[in-house]
């Protein structure tokens, strides 16, 4: 149905997504929690993505093109008067993600007339990819739709984010409280882990004393150790990874 799209999280859901829900699916594959995200214009902006993630991790600025751009722009293009439902969980990585789709959706005048968040029921380190396909209609079933003032005010989170402007972002999340909780936890993981002179932000010090308490500096069981003790930031194995090594 053209009138039906899901936006996901990203590939992994795509794989295990429910064959009875009618849509079109798009996938906003970023990982904007790491790394640059400065751009005066949205073309510069992809233009700083690209190079980071080429320089950081795998992958070309033609990947990043084909596989990323290609998406957030399809979902710029959504038709006005579509029903949009998307799927992020209540993580730091999902969040600044979903962040910047509700961004480009305003930017493109959407209105959300039906416009609908879909999370696990449980905040888990396994996040949708614990679920079954009979548990995923479920959350579908039990999604939370974002009306006009809400959108209005989520549409500013990631601007906000990104000029860290994090007290107008906390009082913005305060207001949206009753009706979504996992907004303020995020934002104060995120707050957490912005380094001081003497302090190198939570997640660094949690590998810390992981690594202290474990003896040990093999990346395989601090990750996982991390997972466990840290879901709320959602850091997939790069991105811990990456500060592992920094530590090491």
């Amino acid at each position: 149905m053209d009138s039906i799209f899901h936006v996901l999280n990203g590939d992994t859901l795509k794989e295990q997504f429910p064959d009875d829900l009618p849509g079109t699916i798009y996938i906003a594959r970023e990982c904007l929690v790491d790394g640059d995200i400065s751009g005066a214009t949205l073309k510069e902006f992809y233009t700083n993505r690209a190079a980071f993630l080429s320089s950081t991790y795998e992958g070309t600025h033609e990947e990043y093109h084909k596989k990323v751009i290609k998406e957030f722009e399809a979902i710029q293009a959504i038709p006005e008067g579509a029903e949009v439902h998307l799927w992020f969980e209540d993580d730091l990585f999902c969040q600044i993600n979903l962040w910047f789709v509700l961004h480009l959706l305003d930017q493109a005048n959407f209105q959300a007339e039906s416009l609908y968040i879909v999370r696990p029921e449980k905040h888990t380190m396994y996040g949708f990819g614990g679920l079954n396909q009979q548990e995923l209609v479920q959350a579908y079933q039990q999604k939370t739709r974002i009306d006009s003032t809400s959108f209005e005010t989520l549409a500013q989170f990631w601007e906000l984010y990104r000029s860290q402007n994090y007290d107008s972002l906390v009082s913005h999340a305060q207001s949206l409280e009753s009706k979504f909780p996992f907004l303020l936890p995020a934002i104060q993981a995120h707050l957490s882990r912005i380094p001081t002179d003497s302090y190198p932000g939570k997640p660094k010090q949690v590998l810390i004393d992981i690594m202290a308490e474990l003896k040990t500096k093999e990346f395989g069981p601090v990750f996982r150790e991390f997972c466990k003790r840290e879901p709320i930031y959602g850091f997939g194995d790069l991105q811990v990874k990456r500060m592992f090594d920094e530590l090491v």
